[in-house]
């Protein structure tokens, strides 16, 4: 009989996600006429960006033309698109990014999991708590942890606490780390990192020769001038940092999925012999091998986000969302919750109040209100008395959450 990959039975029972949607599925069938609220899960409501459709409609009518048909596009995403990203996003930061060293995606989720194909079995992993699921369960699946104990935490794992003694930033290691996990804006917390912070985690990585994954997908939500959107602003992470970025969230491709992977020509790492090898071949031959692209319909959508109007149709989803969290923190706040996040991020981070457990005040809030948020203690035992929600819905559901929950709640 074939042989499963036996780490898939390390992970816990059910993804955070998934069993939300149960939980959240059960209630629904035992109260038909209940108006469910949906603040959990950061997927979108808002349409498409009106330059992104008209591009797309355009894309699709070329490859109803001979003349114009694309078939295999390259691996690495089309020029045209990684040229206007490479401009846009980093360039006019002072980011020294090329558009060669940028690879178009199917999804930052894809990529934070996908990336460690390349990384071998022996390195040291640290990951904040709380932290985004799928940096954890991938490196479980890949063979990198042993079992979780109690409190779902698994042995391998460096765990670095974000608190708000510790204003939701990790504190540098007082260990050798080869590769860290850094998501700013942070998921779930909202917290952002300076640059002074951004700064001490890459002279740590350099001097211990580690790398850092910088999940960025939520960088266009900065509206601090002096928070930099790029790990690439600091000095010296050309040579010791992976970043990923999103179109889902800033321009709602939650469903078109488009994202994008930047892997510095510079940036090295050791074989078994001991010999340096530069990370960028390795991921372009991973890609090459085991993905065939993104649509041409999907590149061309994106590559409209950096027309002049897909630039300000953008600015204002964003613009939007934010709003939408302003009313979360400010209404919650004024209950009598404490409230983080929300600022330069979607998401708040809520302290559970009177003493709930994450998933209690998850299924209090689901019963006596219809409102579905996120559980802290699905991102990790430091999230535990704490509980996500999103700001991604739209206006008159955001209102109406936030009447539920403070007339409820109000302290």
């Amino acid at each position: 009989m074939a042989k499963i990959n036996n780490n898939f039975l390390k992970l816990k029972a059910g993804y955070l996600f998934p069993e939300i949607a149960r939980r959240v599925n059960a209630f629904a069938e035992a109260n038909s006429d209940a108006n469910i609220i949906r603040l959990g899960i950061g997927d979108v409501t808002e349409p498409l960006p009106e330059a992104c459709r008209t591009a797309m409609i355009k894309a699709v009518e070329e490859m109803g033309d001979r003349s114009t048909f694309k078939g295999y596009g390259p691996e690495q995403g089309y020029a045209w698109l990684r040229e206007k990203i490479a401009l846009h996003d980093f360039q006019s930061r002072g980011c020294e990014v090329d558009a060669s060293e940028i690879f178009i995606s199917d999804g930052s989720k894809c990529d934070t999991g996908n990336i460690l194909d390349i990384f071998g079995n022996d390195n040291a992993i640290a990951v904040t708590d709380p932290v985004y699921p799928v940096y954890v369960d991938t490196n479980v699946m890949a063979g990198h942890t042993g079992a979780a104990n109690d409190k779902g935490e698994f042995e391998g794992l460096v765990y670095l606490p974000i608190t708000a003694e510790n204003n939701f930033t990790a504190e540098i290691p007082d260990r050798k780390i080869d590769l860290i996990y850094l998501c700013f804006p942070n998921n779930p917390t909202g917290a952002t990192a300076s640059k002074e912070h951004l700064k001490a985690w890459v002279d740590y990585a350099k001097s211990h020769n580690s790398i850092i994954f910088f999940d960025a997908a939520y960088e266009a939500f900065i509206t601090d001038s002096e928070i930099p959107h790029s790990i690439y602003e600091i000095e010296g992470a050309r040579d010791c940092a992976i970043e990923f970025r999103s179109f889902s969230k800033n321009v709602g491709f939650t469903g078109t999925r488009c994202a994008l992977t930047v892997v510095p020509k510079t940036l090295k790492a050791k074989a078994a012999d001991g010999s340096d090898v530069e990370l960028w071949k390795l991921w372009n031959r991973r890609q090459s091998t085991k993905f065939n692209g993104v649509s041409y319909i999907v590149q061309r959508g994106a590559e409209a986000i950096y027309s002049e109007e897909g630039l300000a149709q953008t600015q204002a989803l964003v613009k939007f969302y934010m709003e939408n969290a302003k009313i979360i923190r400010e209404q919650l706040t004024a209950a009598g919750l404490q409230v983080y996040g929300g600022v330069n991020a979607p998401y708040v981070w809520v302290k559970t109040p009177n003493n709930l457990s994450s998933w209690d005040f998850f299924d209090k809030l689901l019963q006596t209100v219809n409102v579905v948020g996120t559980p802290g203690s699905g991102f990790g035992a430091a999230g535990e008395g704490y509980f996500r929600i999103s700001a991604f819905n739209s206006r008159e559901n955001v209102e109406e959450a936030m009447k539920r929950i403070t007339e409820k709640f109000k302290m």
